[in-house]
């Protein structure tokens, strides 16, 4: 059985992407199975209550050489620690090519979309598969989500075409109405702890010299309330730095994305990471936050302008 995951961290696409290849490749004939490499955050147990469809176990320890198959996510930073070891034999993904390396052969299929739901409709179309309707539920919400219902400079028309295409097969009328009811289930975040909100949407990314790269957490938190989160600013701050000194990391930013507005107020927990966002942003922080304006893509507005500071 091939396992499929997505990456640390889940959000909705690393999940319903998972169970959805899971499915495609074994429907092709190679027996799959969906899991996960961390816990979901609060708008996918929603997606998955409206799909009738159960979270995918916590992958368990592979041997070396295990084949896998990976979505959403390429960088070994983002992926199970023994991934160096492992046989990837199917990679499908909408992010950068990192680092990412294979022993053989493996299928790949990377697209600058909005989505990796995205691809995997087209890579049912290009199957001649008919699309079931939780499938179709999967994909048409990892879509709204990622693209933030198209708020996001990352959508594409072909994102905007999977959703008219799918809507219909999910039995979905209504797509604002439902993509506003995900962004209010990602909004409840009630008592949960500060780690936890910082990690919820988090990735380490290296950048600069491989040999000696800078490495940075650059947390997001997508939000209809956003006043929220900065009630709770100091919490926030501590676990940042908590996360900096655990993880030996150079810096760590926290992005706080209003959904509906569409702008981001980014926590600066130091004053490294307040010079590296004066450099790269042209904005200063004040008070520990930092208003980086209408920048709401991690992938495209946010990495790419550290990438080309760090650059050797």
């Amino acid at each position: 059985m091939l396992p499929v995951f997505g990456h640390l961290n889940p959000d909705t696409d690393a999940i319903t992407s998972a169970l959805v290849y899971a499915r495609l490749l074994t429907r092709q004939g190679t027996e799959a199975c969906a899991y996960r490499l961390g816990d979901l955050n609060f708008e996918t147990p929603y997606v998955l209550r409206e799909a009738g469809v159960d979270a995918p176990e916590l992958l368990p320890e592979l041997a070396a050489g295990s084949r896998v198959a990976l979505v959403d996510h390429n960088e070994s930073a983002q992926s199970v620690p023994n991934l160096a070891d492992l046989t990837i034999t199917y990679v499908v993904d909408h992010h950068k090519l990192g680092d990412l390396s294979t022993a053989a052969p493996a299928y790949l299929r990377f697209e600058p979309v909005g989505c990796t739901g995205t691809i995997l409709l087209k890579l049912h179309r290009e199957a001649h598969l008919t699309v079931e309707p939780v499938d179709a539920k999967l994909m048409l919400s990892a879509i709204l989500s990622d693209t933030l219902h198209f708020r996001s400079p990352t959508t594409t028309q072909a994102d905007r075409d999977a959703v008219d295409f799918l809507a219909p097969i999910a039995g979905v009328g209504d797509v604002e109405a439902y993509a506003l009811s995900m962004f209010a289930a990602k909004s409840d975040l009630g008592d949960t702890p500060a780690e936890t909100l910082l990690k919820m949407d988090y990735k380490v990314f290296p950048f600069g010299d491989v040999a000696a790269p800078q490495r940075w957490g650059l947390g997001v938190v997508e939000t209809t309330n956003p006043a929220y989160v900065f009630g709770r600013q100091a919490e926030l701050l501590a676990a940042m730095t908590a996360a900096k000194a655990q993880d030996g990391l150079d810096g760590v930013l926290l992005s706080v994305v209003d959904i509906l507005n569409e702008t981001n107020r980014t926590l600066v927990p130091g004053d490294a990471e307040a010079a590296v966002v004066r450099a790269v942003f042209g904005v200063d922080t004040t008070g520990n936050m930092a208003d980086l304006g209408a920048r709401i893509s991690r992938k495209k507005q946010i990495v790419p302008a550290l990438e080309t500071y760090f650059a050797p």
